[in-house]
């Protein structure tokens, strides 16, 4: 077996396609488009590269076959914040072969360590603001729009590296059906009647980036102490808001106002999975648009995910968040979807959890951010 750093097209398209293959017969895995994978590890469309540094790495065999990959990663805006020493690791898929994912971790540690870094953390894919964690219940259901999957032995194999838990992150999941939404709805209409300058309503597409700008402010602002929260850049920030356009329903985008100053939203996205998982090669053409064009009109998408949702914080503990909630499920229900999965909610955030508890949502699924300590051997970025 050999571990060695992608350096030119060839190695990073079989570090494109590897999931491709290892995955071709799993009912559960959904293939991301390779067109958006591509784009996120390129350093001219991804302006994470703006501060931070990815190093790919790929495992062959000795017929040269792929057998598993990784990616070491320097992210600048966690530095900033934290000045922890903390590096990342992402893209992490290998085959069910302890000493395959051994050799690749440790090149990645090995990385990290001459930059200095003391710990790494991940999986992050490449940051916490996009596709991150690592599941550890709930392998035998499709993961939702943006969220990850992974085999349960990448669990016992990061274990048996040395990595412990850093944080548990779970995904609630609130059927339309079954969900006890009585209290939710006299909640809403007591806060909006103890509040009456409050005006709800949804994201004006005639100006999506304004209104896109509110949304990340709130956000930043909004989960500035929540463990791992990174601050987007500005073109962070824009190639988000680019992405988010295209799928977005209005109708989903929940943003409250105070006198006409935006102080709370919710973010829920169509589930696209359900219909991304039917385009099995993970491109688009010559049929993987029309696969999804033809899910997506008769049906094949019928549940959303709540990705975000913020308050500012001299607005906390006056009930926002119960007034998101249930304009979240009056809408989604109207058009259709009958249930959402709100992904992902902190371990630590025990108000949340006790308010979708409260309305019927069930844990659906249970990842981690996992960690470990690095010997370091250098004197660079992660000091």
């Amino acid at each position: 077996m050999t571990i060695k750093p992608v350096s030119n097209r060839s190695e990073k398209k079989a570090f494109v396609d590897f999931p491709y293959e290892l995955y071709r017969n799993s009912p559960y895995w959904v293939p991301p488009l390779r067109m958006d994978v591509k784009h996120t590890l390129h350093p001219r469309k991804n302006p994470f590269f703006e501060h931070g540094e990815i190093q790919l790495f790929l495992a062959t065999n000795n017929s040269g076959k792929t057998v598993g990959r990784i990616a070491a990663i320097v992210n600048g805006m966690h530095l900033k914040k934290y000045d922890d020493g903390v590096g990342f690791f992402g893209f992490f898929e290998c085959v069910e072969d302890f000493e395959v994912a051994r050799r690749l971790v440790e090149a990645a540690e090995a990385w990290l360590g001459e930059r200095g870094f003391s710990g790494m953390r991940g999986p992050t894919n490449p940051s916490m603001n996009e596709v991150s964690g690592l599941l550890v219940d709930g392998f035998d259901r499709q993961p939702s729009i943006l969220m990850p999957y992974n085999p349960l032995y990448y669990v016992e194999y990061l274990e048996r590296l040395g990595f412990t838990r850093a944080m548990t992150m779970w995904a609630y999941f609130v059927h339309a059906k079954y969900g006890a939404f009585e209290k939710l709805w006299r909640g809403r209409d007591l806060i909006l009647t103890r509040y009456p300058d409050l005006k709800v309503r949804t994201i004006d597409m005639s100006r999506f980036l304004d209104d896109a700008k509110c949304i990340v402010s709130i956000y930043n602002e909004a989960w500035s102490e929540n463990w791992g929260h990174v601050p987007m850049t500005d073109r962070e920030f824009r190639k988000l808001a680019k992405d988010m356009k295209q799928v977005v329903e209005p109708d989903l985008v929940v943003i409250i106002e105070d006198k006409g100053r935006p102080i709370a939203f919710a973010l829920s996205l169509p589930n696209l999975n359900q219909a991304l998982r039917h385009v099995s090669n993970g491109r688009l053409f010559p049929t993987g648009l029309m696969q999804i064009l033809l899910r997506s009109k008769f049906g094949g998408v019928h549940e959303v995910r709540t990705a975000l949702m913020g308050v500012r914080k001299e607005y906390r503990a006056k009930g926002l968040d119960t007034v998101l909630v249930a304009y979240t499920v009056e809408a989604g229900t109207k058009v259709g979807y009958d249930g959402s999965e709100m992904s992902w909610i902190l371990d630590n955030n025990p108000r949340m959890i006790n308010h979708l508890k409260a309305i019927g949502g069930v844990i659906d699924k249970e990842y981690a951010m996992m960690e470990k300590q690095l010997e370091r051997q250098g004197t660079g970025t992660g000091t």
